[in-house]
């Protein structure tokens, strides 16, 4: 399987008609000036420059703000260098993430001629409630109008969902997770709220109007969003916002988040969470007192099984009396496993 880099240009807030409640694309990014045809081209040959493996996979992604909601102009430019390392076989594909409700027949055709494969929107919740509530400008039946669309045109499809949102609850995420599969995206990302600075939601949360959700709900949820979706094979591409220089915990000085369930690893807490619930579920299978559990995985998910910080070593241990053994077998399929209960308190006494 070939190795896939993207190649990341952040064209902030350009073009966005909407503040939304809980954006400021400048502290999300990291950018703060205008992307320009120099600077975007500077990036993508400073990433082809790190990339040693010549048969990976390169995409030039164009994330922030509303991109095809700039001024035409800007996106061709934009577009069109993207366009220039196609042609010269030195990129793949071009990917862009926008506004449901800048989606159309012509903004489309614009983009196929520049050969983009991949369009994420920008949805967030299914409930046009929430969406107001958060500022969105939209509701979700543009989300569905331009789901749809952007299919017919044989786009690679993309959806970006939030958890978290003031006034969303669980069963709002979850329905939300059911109204995305409808639409048959190809991947998802999913990310819970984080208060950013200079947002309205800051002001919020300062006032006491917003409380934001603790590092165990926002895992909670998404550990049964990302189930969900994993039934249904669609791609889960991240969860959780990007640990970067700005992005990063809110008792550092230097970060631009205030509050909300910011964590480093957050994706593998939400899969070590999984591989938890899969263990325990086998324990309770049977009618006996499990001493010892053997779990065999592909080596790639062994740290997801073990937990962060060996997490769920040690809570087994704690709850149930469990110790738990990880065994590697590079046979053994990415995300699948074999449990298997290798002694009972039973046979412990036995041996003792």
């Amino acid at each position: 399987m070939k190795e896939k880099y993207i190649i990341p240009i952040f064209v902030p807030h350009l073009g966005c008609p909407n503040d939304c409640i809980f954006c400021n694309q400048k502290s999300i990014s990291g950018q703060k000036e205008e992307m320009t045809k120099d600077k975007a081209r500077k990036i993508i040959d400073d990433f082809l420059k790190e990339i040693n493996d010549k048969q990976a996979e390169k995409e030039i992604a164009f994330f922030g703000g509303s991109f095809t909601a700039i001024k035409t102009e800007k996106q061709e430019e934009l577009l069109g260098l993207a366009y220039e390392y196609v042609q010269q076989g030195k990129v793949d594909s071009i990917r862009i993430s926008t506004r449901p409700d800048y989606i159309n027949r012509e903004i489309l055709k614009r983009l196929k001629k520049y050969k983009v494969k991949t369009i994420e929107l920008g949805v967030q919740s299914a409930n046009d409630y929430i969406l107001k509530r958060a500022g969105r400008g939209h509701n979700f039946e543009d989300v569905k109008k331009a789901s749809k669309l952007i299919r017919r045109y044989c786009f690679t499809l993309g959806h970006q969902m939030m958890v978290g949102l003031p006034e969303s609850t669980r069963i709002d995420e979850i329905n939300t997770a059911k109204q995305l599969i409808k639409l048959k995206p190809k991947m998802v990302r999913i990310y819970p709220v984080l208060v950013i600075k200079g947002t309205k939601l800051e002001e919020e949360v300062k006032n006491g109007k917003y409380q934001p959700l603790t590092l165990v709900q926002a895992v909670e949820t998404c550990k049964e969003l990302v189930k969900m979706f994993d039934k249904k094979h669609i791609d889960i591409i991240r969860v959780g916002l990007q640990n970067t220089d700005e992005i990063t915990d809110p008792s550092n000085k230097e970060s631009e988040v205030v509050a909300g369930p910011f964590h480093p690893a957050f994706r593998q807490l939400v899969e070590s969470a999984l591989w938890y619930d899969a263990v325990v579920n086998k324990i309770k299978q049977l009618n006996v007192k499990v001493k010892e559990v053997q779990v065999t995985v592909n080596p790639i998910d062994v740290n997801n099984v073990i937990g962060h910080k060996k997490e769920n070593i040690q809570k087994l241990k704690d709850t149930y009396d469990v110790d738990l053994i990880i065994k590697k077998d590079e046979a053994i399929k990415q995300g699948k496993s074999k449990i298997e209960i290798i002694k009972t308190y039973n046979d412990f006494l036995e041996d003792a």
